[in-house]
């Protein structure tokens, strides 16, 4: 009885933690991707590259607040692949984590599909916040340079979310620093890519717009992932210092 008591409770934990993923997710997409398709050019009040870009930032502050003591906030399969690369997270929560995430990034986009749609101008083939490179990025920029792009702006994202939830790091601020990386990122490379660094992200606005979307998506999977596990690599290697280290003063 004690044993299936047990079970049960793991059980609960893991349904507990994937639902926070599906949720925190959802949240990013419809908020990172919603302030980009409904507010970015909206008429002589549009928020423009910085308060799309503040807006991707705000959806992970919020949910890693929210929902971070849940699951950890990941809501993104290359933060989960990254953590497990770094010794943060184990490999055995690695797919079901992945899976709730697409499915979170799908919902997401479909509510802001029928959000969006509700006006009668609007078509997806204006791209529906798509990551694209070559004819379909932004700024016109070259596969090369949009796999560089993404492969290091994921490096250093999961560089900051390593080092600000360390166990030396100041408690409670991790949250605030991700998601201002996640800003800084967007600002940097939303001409270049439409920023991912996240491939959930990356899929569920595709799957809306189809042709193209989908024939770029698989840049869009592998270029995170790549900048992620190495960051995870590296990090663990190099960085995160000996075990008995010192707890760092004024903290």
């Amino acid at each position: 009885m004690q044993r299936l008591d047990t079970n049960n409770n793991r059980g609960s934990i893991m349904f507990a933690k994937l639902a926070a993923e599906f949720i925190g997710t959802f949240w990013l997409v419809l908020g990172g991707c919603g302030s980009a398709v409904l507010a970015a050019a909206f008429p002589h009040v549009g928020i423009g590259l910085l308060g799309v870009s503040l807006a991707f930032g705000l959806t992970v502050v919020t949910g890693a607040y929210a929902l971070g003591p849940i699951s950890g906030g990941h809501f993104n399969p290359a933060v989960s692949v990254g953590l497990w690369a770094g010794g943060r997270f184990p490999g055995s929560q690695l797919v079901p984590y992945i899976i709730v995430q697409v499915a979170g990034a799908i919902v997401g986009a479909g509510v802001l599909y029928l959000i969006a749609s509700g006006k009668s101008d609007f078509s997806v083939a204006g791209g529906f916040a798509s990551n694209g490179y070559a004819e379909h990025s932004p700024g016109g920029y070259s596969l090369m340079a949009s796999c560089v792009s993404e492969i290091v702006m994921t490096f250093m994202f999961l560089i900051v979310i390593l080092g600000a939830t360390h166990k030396r790091a100041p408690v409670g601020f991790a949250g605030i620093a991700i998601g201002l990386a996640l800003t800084l990122i967007h600002l940097i490379s939303i001409p270049v890519t439409n920023t991912s660094v996240n491939p959930a992200r990356s899929t569920g606005p595709a799957l809306f717009v189809g042709g193209w979307a989908l024939e770029q998506l698989w840049l869009f999977w592998v270029a995170p992932i790549v900048g992620a596990a190495l960051a995870g690599f590296v990090y663990k290697a190099v960085l995160e210092g000996p075990a008995e280290a010192p707890p760092v003063t004024g903290r």
